[in-house]
C-alpha cells in the first residue's frame, strides 16, 4: 500500500475513535508507518490529511449505502437492508461522529465533507422513499424528505444511544421500530 494510502486510512480509523484534536500528526504516523517528511510530503498539514481522510470516509458511506438503497427489491425491503446492513455499532458512525467533533464542525473545510456526506444520504433515501410512494407502497401523504431526514435521525441516534448504554440493543430497537412503521400500511 502506497504511504498515502496508509496516511489516509490511518487518519480515517484515528479520526474515528480519537476525534479530531485526539487524532496528532505523529499518531498518524505511526499508525501508517510512515515518517514525518513523508506526511508533509503528500499533506500540507493535519487539516488537509484530516479533509482527505474524511471525504474518503464519505465516499466509503455513500458506496455500502448504494449497495442496499440502489439494489433490488421494493423501497422497503432496501431500506430495511440498508438499516440492517453490518456495522460496528459501538463505535458509532465514521462520519456521524464527526458531526459532534466541535473542531471539525467550527472550520467548514472540514465540516464540508461531512454536510455533503449526509445531504446525499438523505436525498437517495428521500428518491427511494418517492419511489415507494409511486409504486403504492406508501401513502400519498408520505413526504419523502421528512421521512428520508427521519430515517438519518433514527440511525444516527441509534448509534448515540449504543454507545451511551455500551450495548447495541438501543440501536437495534430504533432500528426495527423504524422498520415496523415504515411496513405498517
Amino acid at each position: 500500500m502506497e504511504t498515502v494510502e496508509r496516511l489516509i486510512r490511518s487518519a480515517q480509523e484515528l479520526l474515528w475513535e480519537r476525534g479530531y484534536v485526539g487524532t496528532s500528526p505523529k499518531a498518524i504516523q505511526r499508525a501508517a508507518d510512515a515518517g514525518q517528511g513523508s506526511m508533509y510530503h503528500h499533506f500540507a498539514g493535519k487539516a488537509e490529511l484530516a479533509k482527505a481522510a474524511i471525504e474518503r470516509s464519505g465516499s466509503e458511506l455513500r458506496a455500502a449505502a448504494e449497495t442496499q438503497l440502489g439494489g433490488d427489491g421494493t423501497a422497503t425491503e432496501r431500506i430495511t437492508g440498508y438499516l440492517g446492513r453490518e456495522r460496528e455499532v459501538l463505535k458509532g458512525c465514521q462520519v456521524g461522529r464527526l458531526a459532534a467533533d466541535p473542531d471539525v464542525i467550527a472550520d467548514p473545510v472540514l465540516r464540508a465533507p461531512v454536510a455533503e456526506t449526509f445531504e446525499w444520504l438523505r436525498g437517495r433515501l428521500a428518491e427511494v422513499v418517492a419511489e415507494g410512494k409511486r409504486n403504492g407502497e406508501y401513502p400519498e401523504s408520505l413526504d419523502p424528505e421528512r421521512t428520508a431526514a427521519t430515517i438519518a435521525a433514527v440511525l444516527q441516534g441509534g448509534y448515540v444511544l449504543a454507545r451511551a448504554a455500551g450495548s447495541t440493543e438501543p440501536f437495534e430497537l430504533a432500528v426495527n421500530g423504524l422498520v415496523d412503521l415504515l411496513e405498517a400500511k
